[in-house]
């Protein structure tokens, strides 16, 4: 498919984060965007400060008569129904319909392609090397799964000739792209409803890792079963971080690379797992050749990404987080940073659980992580594209967490429950909408 010969992109599930990423991208070269989404959000909003127009309501008539079948690519999201009036218009009328990820896919084909995968970590990885490439003068564009702090935006440059990509396991979508450098994060089980079983799951990321010639530009976190270049905080690896210092809230450390030692790299997003993240998106800029100097001016200026460890509030007496996490390994992160920075503060932990068939999948570890906090609200789970599964409730879940102090709440009493509270520490976790409760519970708590 050539997309120069491309004048109009139409988007169904235009307000998603990676869709809306897309869109940005092709305003910016020139195509005319529209797209459909089932509700209003920051991310529509912003999308139409941009001059790209988004509707709300399942209509063929919003679709402009000056969207040909010949010059118009439409692009979906896993997440329409196939009931979809629009989107079954474009099919019986002869217009060419791609995924995300198909799309993705083309535009990385005829670009460097840098690759980041991993059932977590994606989203902060791609954004620290969108960002260091960026600051370095690389002609890159980074599509992004969240928005990154220092360009309030989840697109990063608008370069043609290198590209920054998530490589997504969901739907086996990151099988489309074609990356010349790559890493891999992660491979815990995630997604089960899709793939089944964990060993269905490492088969998928072992073949996106065969999609890199090179096996010296493909990065594996430590302990990964794959062949590549190994990253790990604190441990024997081709590129280790150690001597690791806490020092004004900021991580310092060194890095030892195959060729080098590179002292006092700064950080300032908590965890160890950011900490891994940002080594990791290192090993693939410094292996791409840019210079240590330029790596550790873009670290230092790192800003973080909206809903990853986002603080909200923080004085002396009162801090407030708010966090996209929502597997139990991802909780498990945000605890041991918390933990970390505040280790003699109570702690509350608000988490809406996302998807059925997640929350059915990883009851037992989402109950351990939970536990772990010192005080528990637990909303609804967010159903996302699910419909209810008979047994599977957060009444259910909420059984099994080992904590004296655990509550079942609705949305409508959370606020009053979080301010009843009398922790030091309050942090929101979960990838549904509790991020647009986000706004309401900082003003109550301020």
């Amino acid at each position: 498919m050539n997309l120069n010969q491309i004048h109009n992109v139409y988007f169904i599930g235009i307000g998603g984060i990676g869709m809306s990423a897309l869109a940005r991208y092709f305003k910016y070269a020139g195509k005319n965007v529209m797209g459909y989404d089932k509700t209003a959000t920051e991310l529509t909003f912003a999308l139409q400060q941009k001059g790209i127009g988004v509707h709300f309501q399942d209509n063929i008539q919003n679709i402009p008569q000056n969207f040909k079948a010949e010059n118009t690519l439409v692009v979906i999201t896993p997440a329409v129904p196939k009931s979809h009036a629009e989107w079954n218009y474009f099919l019986e009328n002869g217009y060419t319909v791609k995924k995300r990820a198909e799309v993705l896919g083309i535009i990385t084909k005829d670009t460097f392609c840098f690759a980041v995968a991993g059932t977590h970590g994606k989203t902060t990885t791609s954004s620290i090397l969108g960002h260091v490439l960026f600051e370095s003068g690389v002609e890159v564009t980074a599509f992004l799964g969240g928005i990154v702090e220092n360009y309030n935006s989840n697109l990063i440059g608008n370069g043609t000739k290198m590209t920054v990509v998530e490589a997504d396991e969901f739907d086996r979508s990151f099988l489309h792209l074609h990356p010349n450098i790559a890493c891999v994060t992660s491979m815990d089980a995630d997604h089960l409803d899709i793939y089944g079983d964990s060993a269905t799951i490492e088969a998928s990321f072992r073949e996106f890792a065969d999609k890199v010639d090179d096996k010296g530009l493909l990065f594996v976190a430590d302990g990964l079963p794959l062949d590549g270049k190994t990253v790990a905080v604190n441990n024997k690896a081709d590129f280790k971080a150690f001597n690791i210092r806490i020092v004004n809230g900021e991580y310092l450390f060194d890095v030892q690379t195959p060729d080098e030692t590179i002292p006092d790299m700064r950080f300032a997003l908590p965890g160890w797992h950011n900490l891994s993240n940002a080594l990791m998106a290192l090993a693939m800029a410094r292996t791409f050749g840019v210079s240590a100097d330029k790596i550790r001016k873009a670290l230092i200026s790192f800003k973080g990404i909206k809903r990853r460890f986002s603080y909200q509030i923080k004085t002396a007496d009162r801090v407030y987080i708010d966090d996209y996490a929502h597997h139990p390994t991802e909780i498990d992160a945000v605890h041991q940073a918390v933990r970390e920075l505040y280790p003699d503060k109570k702690i509350l932990a608000v988490f809406q659980p996302h998807l059925f068939s997640r929350t059915k999948d990883f009851a037992d570890d989402f109950a351990r992580s939970l536990s772990n906090f010192d005080d528990l609200l637990l909303l609804d789970i967010y159903p996302a594209r699910e419909l209810p599964m008979e047994g599977i409730t957060s009444e259910w879940l909420l059984s099994k967490v080992e904590n004296p102090n655990k509550k079942h709440v609705a949305k409508n009493d959370l606020i009053h429950e979080i301010l009843s509270s009398n922790s030091d520490v309050v942090v929101t976790i979960g990838a549904g909408d509790i991020g647009e409760l986000v706004p309401e519970i900082k003003k109550a708590l301020s």
